[in-house]
């Protein structure tokens, strides 16, 4: 079996760390025991592109389960889990091609790796393997049921190849269920994104003002949880219409270049480029933080910092660069301007990526289970789907709702009846 891991001394570590997301996973737990009756991937490949975290580790295992053979790179230079990685090769013999901290090099080698393993089915996080295959590894589309995507900003390319007639096989948006972005997106990068913050700075958020980059699931949940935790918190956005929804949240809302000499803390989750930018840079208070939350790491223009800079970075602590600019400021950026919630802490809660996963897993079925009936275009996770994740959840969480009485379906579709 071929890999390429930091340290398979890691293994037992990362063992013990599965094994205590495991405990959290109660709805991919029931599809894994499903998959093992059913076995829906016997014969079949499936290539991920994905943050190597404990909760991709137990979605790994689950569709192993399932008959499919796996290979795994991370979607993050930044996002590995080493001991994660060690576990899944020694204990599961699952193939995994993720260092923490790898170039640009070694990471793009590792997604060709997944991809030399041919597979029928591709998982991504961001579509790095679907643009890949399509840019330059053609020759494996005929082969392909089609894939899944995790994120808002893959769903973005995708639907962008597919405006232009450019994806050669089907794509189930998982970003888009609602068991995801309600969910996920929101709790979960609110909370992974200010334990990443706290985390790699140990600063007090009570008090400070932070200044969050957009207004949807991602950014919304991060601006809930700011100010959870005592944060005076502003708002920037492009849409009138999320813009008026910060307000009656009871965010301030204004432009960046305007709330640039404010902040203390910003941190960006749009999935667009420089929205924190050379302009705003040089407004911004000594000391301020910068942190992102998007997938890719163009959300602060790096390369303006750099180019602001009297000198290299200096590391003042294992997450924070701090830049000194030529007027003596000093702006601190988080996490190499990458995830700072896998850069510098754990990633989303297991329980919250439960549902994600469970997900991701189902879409994978239904990819198989339709082979041959879908077009080239990005599907939405079917709506009984979504229903039946959530009831899943609510059930391990030992919660009951009511069902409709036959008198109530029968008013809601009727239109005799009213006031």
């Amino acid at each position: 079996m071929d890999y390429d891991i930091k340290n398979m001394d890691l293994a037992p570590g990362g063992r013990r760390r599965i094994d205590w997301a495991h405990q959290e996973m109660s709805v991919l737990n029931g599809v894994k025991e499903q998959f093992e009756n059913d076995r829906p991937f016997s014969g079949l490949r499936i290539g991920a592109c994905m943050h190597v975290t404990t909760e991709t580790a137990n979605l790994m295992v689950a569709l192993q389960a399932g008959g499919a053979d796996i290979a795994l790179a991370a979607s993050n230079p930044l996002s590995t889990q080493d001991d994660v990685a060690a576990s899944l090769v020694s204990h599961y013999e699952i193939p995994v091609f993720a260092i923490k901290g790898e170039d640009n090099e070694t990471y793009f080698k590792h997604i060709e790796a997944v991809l030399d393993t041919k597979p029928n089915i591709v998982m991504d996080d961001g579509a790095d393997l679907v643009s890949t295959i399509h840019k330059s590894r053609r020759e494996l589309i005929g082969d392909m049921a089609g894939g899944t995507e995790e994120t808002t900003t893959g769903i973005v390319r995708l639907r962008a190849m597919a405006n232009d007639g450019a994806l050669k096989f089907p794509m189930m948006a998982v970003n888009d269920a609602l068991t995801k972005h309600l969910f996920d997106n929101r709790y979960g990068t609110g909370q992974s994104t200010m334990d990443g913050i706290v985390r790699a700075t140990n600063y007090l958020i009570a008090g400070r003002n932070v200044v969050v980059g957009g207004f949807g699931w991602c950014s919304r949940g991060i601006a809930m949880r700011a100010r959870g935790l005592g944060a005076n918190v502003i708002v920037t956005e492009v849409d009138h219409l999320k813009a008026l929804e910060a307000i009656m949240e009871g965010f301030r809302v204004m432009p960046m270049i305007e709330a640039a000499p404010i902040g203390d803390i910003f941190v960006s989750a749009t999935g667009d480029i420089h929205v924190l930018d050379r302009r705003h840079f040089e407004v911004m208070k000594d000391g301020a933080l910068l942190a992102n939350s998007g997938h890719f790491d163009v959300e602060i223009n790096k390369p303006a910092l750099r180019d602001m800079s009297i000198a290299d970075p200096k590391r003042v602590r294992p997450f924070v660069e701090q830049f000194t600019l030529k007027d003596g400021r000093r702006l601190n950026l988080l996490g190499e301007g990458r995830l700072i919630n896998l850069a510098a802490a754990e990633g989303h809660p297991a329980a919250v990526m439960d549902m994600s996963f469970a997900g991701q897993a189902m879409a994978a079925k239904y990819l198989v289970d339709n082979q041959g009936k879908l077009e080239n275009k990005v599907y939405t996770i079917p709506k009984e789907l979504d229903q039946q994740i959530a009831r899943f959840k609510l059930e391990s969480m030992g919660i009951q709702i009511d069902t409709l009485t036959e008198e109530q379906v029968q008013y809601l579709n009727s239109w005799e009846e009213g006031t």
